[in-house]
């Protein structure tokens, strides 16, 4: 029994010894297995480990770098260019060989071979700094074969339209083009191959010349804004009935890019514009047509009556109404107006002088206010009253028209033309008939005072006044030699620094200038000169009243009563013995009579051209009672 017992311990015994030897045994080929695999990852990379993208477990350092090569020998950038100008590089290409530093060396002494299991189950993925080499002379020639090197286009810069009226000025993109900077382009290309980056893109990368004007640069999108705010502008002239439209279709033609990109008006194109509008607008100087109170219709040459556009200061206006951005409806800016824009530009309201007849008539407003009788200038003496359409230049009372040695006060002075007015004429008891062919006044219309009176109190500064003959009616005068273009400039080059008595001195140029033919005019020089004295004269009378009184130092508009020579005019009816014909206003009793418009203070008015000692002495007397002064 105890041997039985004895035999069954031993046999437990050698079984546990066997399971322990069999688990030794294991466990040492385990152990052998596991340091066999740890020896081996010490040489080799751990299963689950790649290095850029590349599965490398159980590959060494060799076969590593051999996977890479292998790799490399595929790669192939893409340049993405403009219009769809991209291009492929590949590695072959250009012979490019990966360049190793010892990096998977480092990645491989960094692994520890013993925590291999453990690694089995941790994925490691690993990037090298890359380092390649290639041929520069096979990746400059690879980068001349891309497409977007051939056929470039140049960039050009935005601007703007030309003028439509449906839009205005319209932004004009910038063409942007596709011509590069091939150093850009080399280095973008380079930068990618050296990393292997599979795409380069040139936009990106600022490869491409832009234009130096942008679509949106501002400078530009101001320029276009301020032109638009130009022609935007529409100015609308009222001639009466008529009516002229400046708009962008004109304002346009004007404009153009100035210095720093602004907007420059040519002003002379703007002055071309306004001379048009004067060629066709204008009246003054014009030939006028009268019908006049005789029935008769009459053509009226001569003289500044009408409408007359300041050329200088309509540009003016324009260029402010342009700046201001706004529309407007307006009259011209004028140098002299008239009273209509009608058929006659005297419209309804005007004096009728008729030198034939000796008569005038004063119209208002289509109404006959008053006619009467006159004495008009000495055509023995050359003085003949010149024709022509006239404007009033103003009018004032108690002138004293002034001579080199005499004195001639009027109560009404009314100058139309220089020194030639309208005035009452006391010293004359006859008026009309053919007094004026050896008995006339230097050029003004003398009138009774009644008349002058009416007459003053009815018209105003700029009232049309119409000076004619009747047809056939053809005075012998001392005719003026015909002007001549010489003569011309110098009569306006003596006109001087302008003043209020400059105005005989412009009237003149100016009716010399208008008897010039075409050819002729456009031969003087300086006739810019006389607008401008014109310009300036109207500028003058503008500033003066209504009823400006008479000047102190005697400079007053008077009649032209001094001959050539310097000398008062005598009357040629001076008796043939010489004596000289007492006044018929002197009373038979040689008192001498009052004048009718003897002061309120009853001061005796004596006559004008009483001498110093009292006397009254007609310097001239005539037949027919009247003194020739004015």
């Amino acid at each position: 029994m105890k041997e039985k017992n004895k035999r069954k311990m031993h046999g437990g015994a050698s079984a546990k010894s066997y399971t322990g030897l069999v688990l030794t045994c294991v466990m040492t080929a385990i152990a052998v297995i596991y340091v066999g695999f740890a020896i081996y990852f010490e040489s080799h990379f751990c299963f689950g480990t790649s290095i850029d993208g590349i599965a490398v477990g159980g590959s060494s350092v060799e076969k590593v770098e051999d996977a890479i090569r292998t790799e490399m020998k595929n790669y192939n950038l893409t340049v993405t260019a403009r219009e769809d100008k991209n291009g492929t590089i590949a590695g072959s290409d250009i012979d490019m060989e990966p360049v190793f530093q010892g990096e998977i060396e480092k990645l491989l002494e960094e692994q520890n071979g013993f925590a291999w299991l453990i690694l089995m189950f941790q994925k490691q993925e690993f990037e090298l700094a890359k380092v390649v080499s290639y041929d520069e002379q096979k990746l400059d020639e690879a980068v001349r074969n891309l497409p977007c090197m051939k056929d470039q286009r140049t960039p050009v810069d935005a601007t703007y339209s030309d003028y439509t009226k449906e839009n205005g000025y319209a932004l004009v993109p910038a063409d942007y083009g596709t011509q590069v900077d091939t150093a850009k382009v080399r280095k973008a290309v380079s930068d990618a191959v050296l990393v292997l980056d599979e795409t380069v893109d040139l936009e990106q990368s600022g490869c491409y010349l832009e234009p130096a004007i942008g679509d949106g640069d501002k400078d530009l999108l101001a320029l276009i804004d301020a032109l638009n705010q130009y022609v935007g502008v529409t100015i609308t002239y009222d001639f009466g009935d008529d009516k002229e439209v400046l708009d962008g279709t004109t304002i346009s033609t004007w404009l153009s890019e100035g210095t720093d990109e602004k907007v420059s008006i040519d002003e002379e194109e703007v002055l071309a514009f306004v001379k048009t509008l004067a060629k066709k607008y204008n009246t003054a100087y014009s030939p006028k047509e009268l019908k006049t109170s005789y029935g008769t219709t009459v053509t009226i040459t001569g003289g500044f009556y009408g409408w007359r556009i300041d050329n200088g200061g309509e540009v003016e206006q324009i260029l402010a109404d342009l700046k201001a951005g706004k529309d407007v409806e307006r009259e011209p800016v004028y140098l002299t107006t008239a009273n209509s824009h009608g058929e006659h530009d005297y419209g309804d309201s005007y004096v009728e002088i008729n030198l034939t007849n000796q008569h005038l008539f004063l119209y208002k407003d289509g109404k006959l206010v008053v006619e009467s009788d006159f004495v008009s200038g000495n055509l023995s003496k050359g003085h003949d009253t010149p024709t022509g359409a006239f404007g009033l230049t103003y009018k004032t009372m108690n002138a004293v028209l002034r001579g080199p040695d005499y004195e001639t006060p009027v109560t009404y002075w009314m100058p139309f033309n220089g020194d030639v007015g309208m005035h009452d004429a006391t010293w004359r008891n006859k008026f009309g008939g053919s007094i004026y062919k050896t008995s006339g006044s230097h050029g003004c219309i003398n009138l009774p005072a009644s008349a002058a009176k009416k007459i003053y109190e009815t018209i105003d500064k700029g009232y049309a006044v119409l000076v004619y003959r009747m047809p056939g009616d053809n005075p012998t005068v001392v005719q003026q030699p015909q002007a001549d273009v010489p003569s011309v400039i110098n009569a306006i080059s003596i006109i001087g620094p302008v003043t209020l008595e400059s105005e005989t001195a412009i009237v003149n140029a100016r009716n010399m200038y208008n008897s010039l033919s075409d050819a002729d005019k456009a031969q003087v020089t300086n006739y810019d000169t006389l607008t401008a004295a014109e310009a300036a004269l109207s500028a003058l009378k503008a500033q003066q009243p209504a009823d400006a009184g008479q000047q102190t130092d005697g400079s007053q508009q008077q009649d032209q009563s001094q001959q050539t020579d310097g000398s008062q005019q005598q009357d040629q009816s001076q008796q043939t013995d010489g004596s000289q014909q007492q006044d018929q206003s002197q009373q038979t009793d040689g008192s001498q009579q009052q004048d009718q418009s003897q002061q309120t203070d009853g001061s005796q008015q004596q006559d004008q051209s009483q001498q110093t000692d009292g006397s009254q002495q007609d310097q001239s007397q005539q037949t027919d009672g009247s003194q020739p002064q004015g």
